[in-house]
């Protein structure tokens, strides 16, 4: 690592940490979050749905395995604003990869800190719940950086599944393959493309504000609604969009944003979470199967429990064995269904590949 000068992060109740600058030397803010995966941190930071949030790694050492600037991408470019970390390691012991995190950073602008107790910093937003932050290299003084930081805006209400979808439609897989996908693009992640095409589905990928009419035009074999960032109650446009899909009668499948959005469309309302779930590590529960799956997860909305047990047309399917969120619904009059989690789950675990085949398997029938 190049620089061994000073960093400081400010949190939005004016409590600050100080460490040693990773990444660009600048400023940035951001709704800072925290994830537990013990690897996979690139493919983190290139989730779409990491776009506005500052990340704090809980793993001990970051960056200690390099990137591959293509295998290990989950977009086309780092989505996150900035990154905490304990350790952050300068060399990288991985043969394979073609560059280290410190230089990746510094391409992609990202500005980060290492050298926090991010133990006593995860303990402090457990308690006190998500909020915003701020990271500066380059300003050391706290009461100018929470000046600052009131330019960064809350999450809670944000659109952002269009600043981070795709401009235009693009195609991926076979264009012989017998199933069609129209993919409402929210903020969607390589991995769940690469689930679909390997199980021989042609999938096409249209911007997030896309009318039904114009998905529709593709005559499409079954609708999947992508993962992505902000609140989904700021997207009444997706939600109109699904609403219109359902009355198509065509299978249906949603994931995490894209899951929220659906619940909406049925009337089922969303809230923030005190904190979300980000890791490879959540216990979900299949009520269905009756099995336990250790899931990939990363969301700071939910779905409201008590409206989905009081909605006639809706079912239960998952649920998190952590605090007992929703994590899994279907339709009981429309061939649709969705899951709070990350089944694509790269780089793991694959404990819920088979909902991919599930939808699959709806879409043949």
């Amino acid at each position: 690592m190049k620089q061994a000068q000073e960093a400081v992060l400010v949190l939005q109740d004016g409590t600050v940490y100080r460490g040693l600058a990773l990444g660009k030397i600048g400023t940035a803010g951001g709704e800072i979050c925290f994830n537990t995966g013990m690897t996979g941190y690139q493919e983190i930071y290139t989730d779409p749905s990491y776009y506005g949030q500052v990340i704090i790694n809980t793993t001990s050492h970051i960056g200690n395995y390099g990137v591959l600037h293509n295998a290990e991408q989950e977009s086309g470019s780092v989505k996150i604003r900035g990154m905490v970390c304990n350790f952050f390691s300068d060399i990288h012991s991985r043969y394979t990869a073609d560059g280290s995190l410190q230089e990746y950073f510094e391409r992609a602008n990202i500005v980060g800190i290492h050298g926090v107790d991010t133990r006593q910093l995860v303990r402090y937003i457990r308690s006190k719940g998500v909020m915003n932050c701020i990271i500066s290299s380059e300003i050391l003084d706290p009461a100018v950086l929470l000046s600052k930081l009131q330019e960064v805006p809350d999450m809670a209400g944000l659109e952002l599944s269009s600043e981070v979808s795709t401009k235009e439609a693009y195609e991926e897989g076979d264009p012989e393959s017998a199933l069609r996908v129209a993919v409402l693009d929210l903020g969607v992640k390589r991995s769940i493309l690469s689930n679909f095409t390997e199980r021989d589905v042609f999938c096409k990928v249209f911007p997030a504000k896309t009318s039904y009419e114009d998905l529709a035009v593709w005559n499409p074999t079954g609708f999947f609604i992508a993962n992505g960032p902000g609140d989904p109650s700021a997207m009444p446009y997706a939600v109109e969009t699904v609403k219109q899909a359902l009355d198509a009668e065509k299978p249906l499948f949603g994931i995490c944003l894209g899951h929220q959005i659906l619940s909406l469309a049925s009337g089922i309302s969303t809230y923030k979470m005190h904190n979300g779930h980000r890791g490879l590590n959540h216990p979900v529960k299949n009520l269905i199967t009756g099995k336990c799956e250790i899931t990939s997860q990363n969301h700071g909305f939910a779905v409201s429990a008590d409206e989905v047990k009081d909605t006639d047309n809706v079912e239960l399917t998952h649920i998190n064995l952590n605090d007992n969120t929703i994590e899994g619904i279907r339709r009981k009059d429309k061939p649709a269904f969705s899951v709070q989690y990350h089944p694509e789950s790269s780089p793991g675990p694959h404990d819920s590949h088979y909902l991919f085949d599930q939808f699959v398997t709806m879409m043949k029938e």
